[in-house]
């Protein structure tokens, strides 16, 4: 229904604002080059920052993790979660475990990074929104930006707290036991129950990094924030607009509020609407508000989405992970080998006693999440 209503009041806004779309085309076919390039560089500095913290997680207690492997996983996953309204993100977060699981990476270490991954993240976003509620000059803003760093650190906050304390842990514990009976009751799945639960959650929370170490992976979050903002100020030059520097971090924070949503493939239209709303209250003509925003988009989504896509072929055709007769390839990315049965799935009379066990809810052992052979 959301996205009928987006999808109705995207067409009204084209209707109507026609003349200034038209308009903003004719500013993109005299975009300035330099500019725009400059977003280029801005966008592969805040893609490399996302993938190095996330390497620095995914090596925590001395897994085989390359940062090339990283990338690839991070941004075909990206792919998939700006393609699919709604349910994208969810979709996101099980491929990137099952790609990390397939390339060597324990079940707990996966789950912890990511976790990590995603709380530092979203706490990032809300720092620079602080800052940039201190910096606007509009009360109203200043009061939004506030507030979107308060929705955006709470869950952050109450999973770090989970990790960090048994009691807080133990209702973790008794939610997820919760989630899981009721699916069971209306899906039939998962069979087992929370087996292995405790277990898994137990070995989430001891792993650790030094507080330097935290320190540097917080960093390279605010990094990856920050360079996107920038291709956000690059575009707003390229389209030849001063940027508007006091409202900025505001304006950006409005556009990845509106595609946090999920109720268009990576926010498409609903994105653009807000960001071009934003920079006409900031003080720009809309017609080349428009013009900067698209310009932008075209490196913040489009381009991810082709390189994302194109690197999930990539992955498609790549080994489920390491084994006695796998060698890795570039990347540390194991190449595909060839068995007499099903690819990737090892005979019932190859099986290892542990593979033979009964799966609870994390799988034959705490390496592996019910519903999905890793």
């Amino acid at each position: 229904m959301l996205a009928v209503l987006a999808v109705v009041v995207l067409v009204s806004v084209i209707i109507i604002e026609r003349h200034t779309l038209a308009e903003s085309l004719h500013v993109l076919a005299d975009l300035d080059w330099t500019w725009f390039l400059l977003a280029l560089v801005s966008e592969a500095i805040s893609l490399s920052s996302f993938g190095l913290s996330r390497t620095m997680l995914m090596r925590v207690n001395g897994q085989p993790t390359t940062f090339r492997s990283v990338m690839a996983i991070t941004y075909a996953a990206n792919a998939l979660s700006i393609s699919i309204p709604f349910a994208g993100a969810e979709l996101a977060v099980v491929f990137s475990y099952r790609q990390f699981r397939r390339h060597g990476v324990d079940a707990a270490t996966t789950g912890w990074a990511l976790a990590v991954s995603a709380i530092f993240s979203t706490s990032a976003l809300a720092l620079l929104l602080v800052i940039g509620a201190l910096a606007g000059s509009a009360s109203l803003a200043s009061a939004a930006g506030f507030l979107g760093a308060f929705v955006f650190i709470v869950p952050g906050a109450a999973v770090l707290l989970a990790l960090r304390f048994e009691s807080v842990r133990r209702l973790l514990h008794q939610l997820i036991a919760w989630l899981v009976g009721l699916s069971r009751s209306v899906f039939g799945v998962p069979a087992h129950g929370v087996a292995g639960l405790d277990e898994f959650l137990d070995r989430v929370a001891s792993l650790r990094l030094s507080w330097p170490r935290y320190t540097e992976v917080f960093g390279l979050a605010v990094l990856n924030w920050a360079a996107d903002c920038g291709a956000l100020a690059c575009a707003i030059r390229a389209a030849g607009q001063p940027v508007p520097w006091h409202s900025l971090l505001l304006v950006y924070g409005a556009g990845a509020a509106v595609g946090s949503t999920g109720i268009t493939p990576g926010g498409f239209a609903l994105v653009e609407l807000a960001l071009t709303a934003a920079l006409t209250a900031a003080g720009l003509h809309r017609s080349p508000a428009l013009a900067a925003v698209l310009a932008y988009r075209l490196v913040n989504f489009w381009l991810i989405l082709i390189a994302g896509w194109m690197l999930m072929a990539v992955l498609a055709h790549r080994r489920i992970g390491p084994s006695a007769d796998d060698s890795p390839g570039p990347g540390g990315l194991y190449e595909r080998r060839r068995h007499a049965g099903r690819p990737g799935v090892r005979s019932a009379s190859g099986a290892s006693p542990a593979a033979r066990r009964r799966p609870g809810l994390l799988g034959s052992g705490p390496r592996c999440l019910a519903g999905y052979r890793v």
